[in-house]
């Protein structure tokens, strides 16, 4: 994959990034929806496919970008397809200032420090090219406004703007209802944008993860139809932090 362009976490990102404040909107949902961006990446990559509400590798070659590849060979580890759910529900740690960093490195944000209270130090970040942020923007603005169907590309990032709540922060207020309602509906333009948005909203609402049932008692068989417990699902692993090590990233 040619890092000529822009990732899908990326544009979430750039799109969650409050150019006022220097902090992203939606923090907690946004790490769900970084997660889900990743899949639609390896999707639209030709790495992953959707299989019912499952995720399989299909081409497990890497992509030649670190973070996706490593959630690529994650993925492949499993050996099996893994629910949509349960992946994006896993432990996501590090994911958002991974891609913070590398944003940073590319001069697409840059690092501002502060203090939170005056004593705990902070790291805000400002969109260095803003440009960028206003086509990602107007992507979503033409889609919205003629009512064609995007390209999936477009499609997909609509639809992750929405299950992480984005809506009201692209569109705010009553003059933003009709936008946002928009936004929303843009979620069936995208067989694996509408899945991955689908899990995301799911696991914020509590369904990440089935009721687990107990072990068969010793000499006693488990219940007809009963199902192990799924594996939970693994996240990219925390990424070693440069700097100050105190350094707290803002929400």
């Amino acid at each position: 994959m040619g890092r000529s362009r822009r990732t899908l976490p990326e544009e979430l990102l750039l799109l969650a990034l409050d150019p006022a404040t220097g902090t992203t909107a939606q923090p907690q949902s946004l790490d769900l929806g970084l997660a889900g961006a990743q899949l639609v990446e390896l999707a639209l990559a030709g790495r992953i496919a959707p299989d019912g509400d499952r995720i399989a590798v299909v081409v497990p070659r890497p992509t030649g970008d670190p973070t996706l590849d490593c959630a690529l060979e994650l993925l492949r580890r499993r050996g099996a397809p893994v629910r949509a759910v349960h992946w994006i529900g896993g432990p996501r740690l590090g994911l958002r200032q991974t891609y913070l960093s590398h944003l940073e490195r590319c001069g697409m944000v840059a690092a501002v420090p502060g203090q939170m209270c005056g004593v705990l130090p902070t790291t805000r970040y400002q969109a260095t090219d803003t440009a960028i942020s206003r086509e990602i923007r107007a992507r979503l603005d033409s889609a919205i406004r003629t009512g064609v169907p995007p390209d999936p590309r477009t499609a997909a990032l609509a639809a992750l703007a929405h299950a992480v709540g984005l809506g009201k922060h692209l569109y705010p207020g009553n003059e933003g209802r009709s936008s946002r309602s928009r936004l929303r509906d843009l979620i069936r333009h995208d067989p694996m944008g509408g899945l991955v948005a689908h899990a995301v909203m799911d696991v914020q609402n509590g369904a990440a993860a089935p009721p687990r049932r107990g072990p068969a008692a010793p000499g006693r068989p488990a219940a007809p139809g009963a199902r192990p417990a799924p594996e939970p699902a693994h996240g990219v692993p925390m990424q070693p932090r440069h700097g100050s090590m105190a350094r707290a990233v803002a929400h």
